[in-house]
């Protein structure tokens, strides 16, 4: 590979941790309460609302049934209207975000009805409120398995801000489509391919370690 493709591979590789970076800060603000409230609003829990419960989870699945690729292209109008424009690695970041909240949405319900409800249990004969269950209870006995299913979407993330990279969105996976497949140019392609394998590798070791770290069992 030519000396002149580093710089580009190295702005892409930030571009790519940049987009990843932010959209993952942004849904999981949005996404861990969205979990939560799915959990809580489920049959039998501390707050019980079952056609909330159902809203919310119809809103959800409909969102994570639509193929990335078509959402980017279907919310472009509220790109450009949000961002000011459809292009780049900020404009790939609306996108990424929406499909990401109801994906962590639906992580965080998933760990946290492995919480045993004896444990809840405990918590309201002693007076506590659902407040206080959420926080002292619930996310700190479900934090490590959090922590793992938030490490899978960050996974998610990186290979989705790849494919932004079919409609202009910037990072590696623009950098191989503009460079690697419409230039021919095979060392890019195996170069941007080998960088993705890496930070996954990267974060998958990191999330596991900190699981482990959050694991007090």
């Amino acid at each position: 590979m030519s000396s002149d493709m580093l710089p580009l591979l190295l702005k892409a590789l930030g571009e790519t941790v940049y987009m990843v970076a932010v959209s993952m800060v942004i849904a999981t603000l949005l996404g861990i309460p969205l979990g939560v409230l799915l959990h809580i609003t489920s049959k039998g829990q501390i707050l019980e609302s079952l056609s909330l419960n159902r809203v919310i989870g119809a809103i959800v699945n409909a969102i994570r049934s639509i193929p990335f690729i078509i959402l980017m292209v279907a919310i472009i109008p509220f790109t450009r209207l949000l961002v000011g424009t459809s292009i780049g690695t900020t404009a790939a970041m609306v996108p990424l975000v929406i499909a990401s909240i109801p994906f962590i949405g639906r992580q965080v319900e998933t760990s946290l009805k492995e919480v045993p409800y004896g444990v809840v249990e405990a918590a309201l004969s002693m007076g506590a409120t659902p407040m206080q269950i959420i926080w002292r209870v619930l996310l700190p006995e479900a934090m490590p398995s959090i922590t793992a299913q938030l490490t899978t979407v960050i996974i998610a993330l990186v290979g989705e801000s790849a494919m932004a990279g079919a409609i202009g969105g910037g990072g590696l996976g623009d950098l191989a489509i503009r460079y690697g497949y419409q230039r021919f140019r095979l060392d890019v392609m195996i170069a941007t391919v080998v960088i993705l394998i890496v930070l996954i590798q990267l974060v998958q070791f990191a999330g596991n370690t900190l699981a482990r770290h959050l694991n007090k069992r």
